[in-house]
This record gives C-alpha cells, sequence and structure tokens, in this order.
C-alpha cells in the first residue's frame, strides 16, 4: 500500500486517471448506490469526447431516476422526481444505453439489469455478462479492470480521516486484493459523498488501500431512495404465507420491493398481533395450519442477506431481527447450545475450556479472544504467569480454584461483546432509510455488518462459523415463473433476451440444501400480465429458459398457498403447484401433464383448491387492510395524499389503454357520468387548459377515474 494521492476537483482526478492508464480505460463501478456519479460522468464525457481513447464500463444495476413515458406521467413525477431525488445526478452512460446513443468508443457490460428496463435493448442485450454474484470479482478481473472506483462514507478529515465501504462493501475488497495479488494493474479510486452513511465493522477501510481520493464537495450528492411501493393484496398473502414459514431463532434473508415490505409487515403482524395473524392464515389455508409457525419471535432472527432493505431495518426497530451473532465458531456454537448465553457467567468461562476454545494457561491469542468478545474486562493483561487487571492478580491457570475465584469475582465481564444481528452485502432503500442509518446511535449500528459477498453467498471459506450462525435458514427468492416440474425462471425469456440477472439467487439456492435446517422458499405471483396474451398464469408445463433447475426446488409460495415440493415425486410435485395455482389456469395445466403422462388420467384438484381467485383474497385481506394491520403503505410513502389519489387513477388508465375492451368500457362511462377532476390535479397533469380533442378525451378519462 501506498500513501494515497487526494484530489479537491473531481477533473483533476479525471486528467489524473487519463495520465495513469495511457490506453483503453476498463473502468469497474459497484452496483447500485455505491457509483460515483460524478466522477463517472466526468470521464465518461471525456472519453465520449476523445475518440483516440476507449471506456468500457463494468458494473450492475445503474439506476436513473424515473421517467415517465407518457406526457401524463411525465407531468405527473416531475415535481415528485424534483422532491425525493433533489439532486441526484443521473448517470449519462445510462441515458445514452437507453436512447442507443452510445459512443462507438465507449461499452457497457453489466452482470445485473434493473428489472425489464433493457428488454428489447440490442446493446445492454449483447453486453450482459451471466455470473453468479459470488463470481463476480473473478469475472470483473476477466474483463481486464484497470480502474477501480467507488463512493464511500467518511468521517474526520486530513490525517483523521476514516472512510468506509458504506453500502458496498460487497466486491471491492475481494477485487482489489484479488487484482493485486496476480500483479495486474488496478488504480482504485474513492470518492468521497458525504450522505453515504458511515456503516461500521468490516465497512471500514483503510484509506491507504486506494490509490486516489476525491474529497471534491461536487461528488456529495442526494443518495438513489426509491419510494417505497403498494403492497398489493396479492403480495400481502404471499408475505403472510412465507412469514409463517419463519422459524424463531433462525436465519432470514428478504429481497427489495413490495413483496420484501409484505413479509416483514406479516412478520411484525405475527410478533405483535398473534391471534390475528392466526385468523388470517386460517382463512387463506382453508383451515389448514399443520406446519406452520405461529408464534411469537422470543429468540428473535438474524438478518443475512446480500441486499439489506428497508423491510430488514423496520424489522430490527420492531426487535424482530435481534439474534446476535459472533465471529467465532466455537463460541457461536455454544450459544446456539445453550452452553453460554449473552450473560457473561463462569460457566461461560467453563464451556469454552471444556470446548477447547481456550487453554488452561491463556495464552496472548486466548486472552485476546476474550477480551475482544468481552468475556473477560477490558485491561485484564497477561503478566508473567499471572493475569493481571486493576488491583486483582491472579494465577494463569484456569485449573486453580483460588485463581478462578479472583478471575470470576474481579475480572469477568458483563455481557458479549461485538454480537451482530444484521449481515449484508449492499443497501437500498427510501430517503427515510439512508438518514435512519446515519442518525443511528452508534451502538446499535455496531450490530448491522456491511460485508463481503463472498462471505454472504457462500458457505465455503470460514465454513464453520457460517453453518453455526446461519440456523435455521430461510432464503427467499422471488421468481417469475415455475415449471410444474419445479424448475424456477427468474432472470430471463425463452427468447435470450435478459430480464434482470442471476444476482446471488443460485448461491443461496445453494446454501438451503446444503444446511440441515435451511429452507429455500421461491415467491411468485401466481399470474402476470403480458401485452401479448393478457393475463397469464406464473405456473406453467414448461418453459425454454430456466434459472433454478427442477433438482434443487424446495418451497415455492403464492398468494394461494404453500408448495412444499423437497424430495416429493414428479406427480406429487405436480399436484401440490397445481394446488397453489390461479384456478383460472388449472384446467390447461392438469391437461398438459396428463398428456405428458406425468399425472394419473383420473386426476382432479381437490375442490376446495379451485377457489384461488383474486376476489377470495380480496374478501379475506381487505378488512385487515381497512384495520391498519395490512396497509398499502406500512412503511410509509413519499407520496402525498393527493399524489396517491392522482397514481391510483392514472393506474387504471394506463391498463385500459393496454386492454382496448376495458378502454371503451371506461371512456363510455367516463363521458356518461360527466365527472370533473380537482383543477389542481389537472394541472399537475398539464390538462388544466386542454384545447385539444385528445387531451379533451384523456381529461375525461381521468376524471372518471377518480
Amino acid at each position: 500500500m501506498t500513501t494515497p494521492r487526494h484530489f479537491n476537483q473531481i477533473d483533476a482526478c479525471v486528467d489524473a486517471i487519463l495520465a495513469h492508464v495511457p490506453g483503453d480505460i476498463v473502468l469497474g463501478i459497484p452496483l447500485g448506490i455505491g457509483k460515483p456519479n460524478p466522477l463517472v460522468n466526468a470521464l465518461y464525457r471525456r472519453i465520449r469526447d476523445d475518440a483516440a481513447r476507449r471506456l468500457v464500463i463494468v458494473t450492475a444495476l445503474s439506476l436513473e431516476k424515473p421517467v415517465g413515458k407518457s406526457e401524463l406521467e411525465q407531468h405527473f413525477l416531475a415535481p415528485l422526481v424534483e422532491r425525493v431525488f433533489a439532486d441526484y445526478p443521473d448517470l449519462d452512460y445510462v441515458k445514452a444505453l437507453r436512447a442507443g446513443e452510445l459512443p462507438p468508443n465507449i461499452e457497457v457490460r453489466e452482470f445485473f439489469l434493473k428489472t425489464g428496463d433493457y428488454l428489447g435493448n440490442e446493446t445492454a442485450q449483447q453486453n450482459y455478462i451471466s455470473t453468479n454474484y459470488t463470481f463476480v470479482a473473478r469475472d470483473m478481473a476477466v474483463q481486464g479492470i484497470n480502474v477501480l472506483a467507488q463512493a464511500v462514507a467518511a468521517e474526520g478529515e486530513g490525517a483523521a480521516l476514516r472512510l468506509s465501504l458504506s453500502s458496498n462493501t460487497d466486491v471491492t475488497k475481494e477485487l482489489i486484493e484479488r487484482m493485486r495479488a496476480e500483479g495486474a494493474p488496478l488504480l482504485a479510486v474513492a470518492v468521497i459523498n458525504r450522505k453515504m452513511p458511515f456503516m461500521p465493522n468490516n465497512a471500514v477501510i483503510d484509506p491507504a488501500m486506494w490509490d486516489f481520493i476525491v474529497t471534491d464537495p461536487a461528488a456529495t450528492h442526494t443518495l438513489f431512495a426509491p419510494p417505497n411501493g403498494k403492497v398489493s393484496t396479492a403480495d400481502y398473502a404471499i408475505g403472510l404465507h412465507a412469514a409463517s414459514l419463519v422459524a424463531d431463532g433462525g436465519t432470514l434473508q428478504i429481497g427489495i420491493g413490495a413483496l420484501g415490505d409484505a413479509i416483514a409487515q406479516a412478520l411484525i403482524v405475527r410478533d405483535r398481533h398473534g391471534d390475528d395473524f392466526r385468523t388470517i392464515l386460517d382463512a387463506l389455508c382453508h383451515g389448514d395450519l399443520a406446519g406452520r409457525e405461529l408464534g411469537r419471535f422470543e429468540q428473535g432472527l438474524y438478518g443475512c442477506s446480500e441486499m439489506f432493505v428497508n423491510g430488514f431495518l423496520k424489522l430490527i426497530d420492531a426487535g424482530i431481527i435481534r439474534r446476535r451473532v459472533y465471529a467465532d465458531a466455537a463460541l457461536q456454537h455454544l450459544i446456539n447450545e445453550g452452553r453460554i448465553s449473552e450473560q457473561v457467567t463462569p460457566a461461560s468461562l467453563a464451556a469454552l475450556l471444556q470446548e477447547g476454545r481456550i487453554h488452561r494457561h491463556l495464552s496472548e491469542r486466548d486472552l485476546a479472544f476474550l477480551l475482544h468478545f468481552g468475556i473477560l474486562r477490558e485491561g485484564t493483561r497477561l503478566v508473567g504467569h499471572s493475569l493481571v487487571c486493576g488491583d486483582a492478580t491472579a494465577a494463569n491457570d484456569l485449573a486453580d480454584e483460588q485463581a478462578l475465584a479472583v478471575i470470576h469475582a474481579s475480572m469477568l465481564g458483563t455481557t458479549l461483546c461485538h454480537g451482530i444481528h444484521m449481515t449484508g452485502g449492499f443497501f437500498l432503500g427510501p430517503g427515510d432509510f439512508y438518514e435512519r442509518l446515519r442518525t443511528m446511535p452508534k451502538d446499535e449500528l455496531a450490530r448491522i455488518d456491511m460485508t463481503r459477498i463472498d462471505f454472504i453467498n457462500q458457505l465455503y471459506g470460514d465454513d464453520a462459523l457460517k453453518r453455526a450462525q446461519r440456523v435455521k435458514a430461510r432464503f427467499m427468492n422471488t421468481t417469475m415463473m415455475v415449471t410444474l416440474m419445479g424448475a424456477a425462471v427468474s432472470d430471463g425469456l425463452d427468447t435470450g433476451q435478459v430480464v434482470s440477472g442471476v444476482g446471488g439467487q443460485y448461491n443461496f439456492v445453494a446454501m438451503s440444501h446444503a444446511l440441515p435446517d435451511a429452507r429455500l422458499i421461491m415467491m411468485l405471483r401466481a399470474t402476470h400480465e403480458n401485452k401479448k396474451a393478457g393475463l397469464t398464469s406464473s405456473i406453467v408445463w414448461n418453459y425454454g429458459h430456466v434459472t433454478i433447475p427442477r433438482h434443487l426446488r424446495d418451497v415455492v409460495v403464492t398468494e394461494y398457498g404453500v408448495a412444499d415440493l423437497r424430495g416429493q415425486s414428479d406427480s406429487e410435485v405436480i399436484k401440490r403447484l397445481l394446488a397453489i395455482a390461479d384456478s383460472r389456469f388449472q384446467p390447461q395445466l392438469v391437461a398438459e401433464a396428463k398428456a405428458a403422462g406425468k399425472l394419473a388420467a383420473d386426476y382432479e384438484i381437490p375442490e376446495r383448491q379451485r377457489n384461488n381467485l383474486p376476489q377470495r383474497l380480496d374478501d379475506i385481506l381487505h378488512p385487515w387492510s381497512q384495520a391498519a394491520r395490512l396497509p398499502d403503505f406500512p412503511f410509509g410513502t413519499d407520496l402525498t395524499a393527493d399524489e396517491l389519489h392522482i397514481v391510483r387513477a392514472l393506474k387504471r388508465l394506463k391498463r385500459a389503454t393496454e386492454h382496448p375492451t376495458e378502454l371503451v368500457a371506461m371512456a363510455v362511462k367516463s363521458l356518461w357520468v360527466d365527472r370533473e377532476a380537482p383543477r389542481e390535479y389537472l394541472e399537475r397533469l398539464g390538462l388544466a387548459d386542454a384545447k385539444s380533442f385528445r387531451d379533451m378525451f384523456v381529461r375525461k378519462l381521468f376524471a372518471g377515474n377518480l
């Protein structure tokens, strides 16, 4: 490591990068909010205007402020985007890539795309890199990365400057270690964004790891903060089913978006309103609650997820994510067995000695271990053959009763230290999520560990520790489709078009089968809208592309129930998936399975499974929505009441434009009712002074949908 060069201007750093790398620049930047947008834009513009230079950007999940597709959406979004995203600078390469206007000397290669945004974009589709998240550092190195740039958090100034990888601890350390170990040239650039939360523990990084550090205030800007989405009835039903599969004292992984919020809210309802939770679930499950977890979280959960999302933070605040784990396999094993508690007692020391974790005569390493975890008081030290703490002295012999009496009375700590209840690789959330992290008391923040993805997403390396920490794990993943054989389609279409990416899904699937008491919970909505085919079943007979093969099937959840597929025969798998399919598509699925000889010719779906319809879910869950147990926005929203009113109308209008029959019916109703919208709504949408027939017609349709 060398002393890093500091730059108080972004352009000066770009000059230095271009001088340091005279040829092609292959720039690696983190996924999500860890991108140093102002630096990336400055470098992009410099190379865009210099045909003699070439830039390759290797990254994932490039975020962009919302842009409406229609004039109505654009008018509506403008003030909302200004309010929520403030001075967040969009990435120039994203704008150019979406518009098909990337310069010929600039290329963008992503290993995870923003869901659905690049369907039909030939450049993005051709340059997509399909890889598991745990292999990203390796595969970025394969691309020939020679510049790595990241937005970092900072505390202090000058010689007292401390840096944190903040959101993106996922790949950076591994990539730098890998390339420097191989002797490959790599220029590492840290760009300070003072609005990034300063995360402790493994996120803290030595400034000497970087070659360049940018301190320009222009690099500080609002973080990308997607507002919370509305949780639908179907999402809540899925979340309630999923929440009933989580074991107290276990480990939890969930994802982002409305479904993640639904799971978190369902877990909170289960913990705080157990009778209501049971009543709701009883109705959803036709009274069959066998195998479901319904009790409170007496021990709490440990969160371990590649993505630390707002739902996890709400579960921390609710006291559900609170089971602490410790970075020592032997200690964690003793805690799991109940032989050591978080309260330090003489039994703690005895158990560690019996387990062989420490020696009768403590070594310096033993002492460091005991001090780090608070088992011995701070200040306890070895002096010759004695242990000394303040005025107390004891022989360094844990088999000596007199020595033990002194140690127990004067040297034992009170509670275990350095416990972690949330481990993540990167984070993304609404504005209040970041603010909570920025202002959280340090002792609470210390229980959150942002760390490497090669630690989170696999068991290899520290295998014993990970197994001890990740007991009763529930790895919850979303997918787009599931075949009747149990294969999952999560990242792409059978045309080869990539919807998003594999990410870490396969890694969590593999762990769920490798850990003895873990389960994979694959969630999907039973139906989805297809522009060409209309309403379509998400459970299909077969599909020309799969992400997770059938032999790794485990638990599948839709809004209509839970299908436990582990260890089942093909015919039983089919029956269980039919039971949670939308009933409008069950007959066709049964026919396809029978035609293939995978289902008995006389099989019939049981009567109680033939009413898997949205109306039934609405009838069950609507009263609980009204009672505020299952609110539309369980964790708040950035939208005002008026904006929510407008959004609902616009969604109905948008749906109708995609279904001609509905549009005609809507038009007739709107003209017949002759309703008018509030003027402030019309002004927001640019319809207040509508003159053309089109605008006047849209104005009527909008008013009719309020």
